[in-house]
């Protein structure tokens, strides 16, 4: 029908194929080309007695694209049967390096009508594997959320650097304890303190100070609960949560109101927080980019496959957010020493490069004041995690984003995805059972 509709409505006749979604989709006038066409002289039985005219088709152009394949496929290796996303991106273009959803499917099986028993199986599978976790899946960031939360609140001057908060290890609100993952406590903690250690009390209070709208304020132009615009269809706006949002989001009045106890769990990156593993890359992104946030984006040049020239898509930066230099240096600072001496620092131990990150433990349901216990918990009822990092530290080439859905602490499932991705990233290392770089074959799909 969008096709009958368009002026190009009689460039598809007689066309067996179409894009109908990924970047097929969005790039179809390209991919496509001009359908050519014969005029045939034919008798009153329909048959063909000449040739009058004839008009070649001229075949689509091919859309080269930022992806490096070689990390996409050991992102995936990394995952093996687990179920969850990887989105990385170059901050200072927001080219995407590698967009991983597992566990995946077999894009043939629908070129030329897919098979109802095909059809069945990936519609039923309960791992869902035509869902498309990197951009639309949307789930609580967890901790991640720390590192934005701790520069909303130097940006909009809620605290400064060295000011301490002494950690009891809980924070009691309306009548409410909002525990903290060590029992007793951090003891005094500053803000550079509360990232690498990932204290939840410090934010419980902070997001007190801040104020829902202060957070949604700051959060939004960084991206969060919006669409980045991506060169790809069905992406997830996702949920920044405040007030505004909440009466649009229920119907009846005394589910409306905004609880000042909620926006504590905003501060963790818990409660009704929920961002893509894109929004979080792209956020990262703005973040070691000093304050610019592009428009991610797939496809790098559009090469015209008859004469050859190249069109190139070109950056697009989206916004400036003001933001001090101190601050972020501050923030970046602190995510390296999470690598270092905090909770990322095995993952981390032995790189030769510096890289910035920040592990989450996203809450996957409601404990009631119970203790969890990751192997009294279902397997899909355990909590998700994350993994934000960037690299190198001091001049980021790559920014990226691990979910692992019901994989436990970050550390422990996401930040290994994390590192094999930089290993090879930054110094070209190709975990056992990969095939190395053939220079040969990539220039010959360049």
């Amino acid at each position: 029908e969008r096709i009958e509709e368009s002026d190009d409505a009689a460039n598809y006749r007689g066309t067996d194929h179409i894009g109908k979604s990924g970047l097929e989709k969005s790039y179809e006038r390209d991919l496509h080309g001009i359908t050519g066409f014969e005029e045939v002289e034919v008798d009153s039985g329909g048959r063909a007695v000449r040739l009058l005219r004839r008009t070649p088709a001229i075949p689509g152009n091919n859309v080269v694209l930022t992806l490096d394949l070689k990390l996409q496929e050991i992102v995936e290796k990394a995952f093996g049967n687990r179920r969850g996303a990887l989105v990385a991106i170059e901050p200072a273009s927001g080219g995407v390096l590698a967009l991983v959803s597992t566990p995946s499917f077999d894009p043939n099986l629908f070129v030329d009508g897919i098979a109802p028993q095909d059809w069945d199986q990936l519609n039923t599978d309960q791992d869902k594997p035509l869902l498309n976790r990197a951009i639309y899946s949307a789930y609580p960031p967890g901790s991640t959320f720390k590192p934005f939360m701790a520069l909303g609140a130097l940006t909009t001057g809620k605290r400064t650097p060295g000011q301490t908060l002494a950690d009891p290890g809980y924070f009691n609100y309306g009548g409410h304890r909002f525990m903290d993952d060590k029992v007793g406590g951090h003891g005094g903690v500053d803000m550079y303190k509360s990232i690498v250690v990932s204290c939840n009390t410090y934010y419980y209070v902070l997001a007190n100070d801040m104020g829902i709208e202060s957070i949604a304020n700051f959060m939004r132009p960084l991206g969060f609960g919006q669409r980045s615009g991506i060169d790809l269809p069905g992406e997830a706006e996702g949920v920044l949560p405040s007030p505004e949002w909440k009466k649009r989001r229920f119907k009846r009045p005394e589910q409306q109101k905004w609880f000042g106890g909620e926006t504590i769990s905003v501060g963790i990156g818990q409660g009704y927080n929920a961002y893509t593993p894109l929004q979080m890359a792209q956020a990262l992104g703005a973040v070691v980019n000093n304050g610019v946030l592009y428009r991610p984006h797939i496809a790098r040049h559009v090469v015209d496959a008859k004469t050859g020239e190249k069109r190139t898509i070109e950056p697009e930066p989206l916004r400036t957010i003001p933001l001090k230099q101190s601050h972020i240096d501050l923030i970046k600072r602190a995510m390296v020493g999470v690598n270092k001496a905090g909770t990322g620092s095995r993952a981390f131990a032995g790189a030769p490069y510096e890289v910035g990150g920040k592990t989450g433990t996203a809450q996957v349901y409601s404990l009631k004041g119970g203790k969890y216990v990751e192997g009294r918990v279902a397997e899909r009822l355990r909590d998700h995690s994350w993994f934000i990092a960037f690299a190198p530290a001091d001049k980021p080439v790559i920014a990226l984003a691990v979910l692992v859905e019901n994989g436990g602490f970050g550390a422990q499932s996401a930040a290994p995805i994390a590192r094999q991705a930089l290993d090879y990233y930054l110094l070209g290392k190709v975990p056992a059972g990969i095939a190395a770089e053939d220079p040969a074959a990539e220039e010959s799909a360049e």
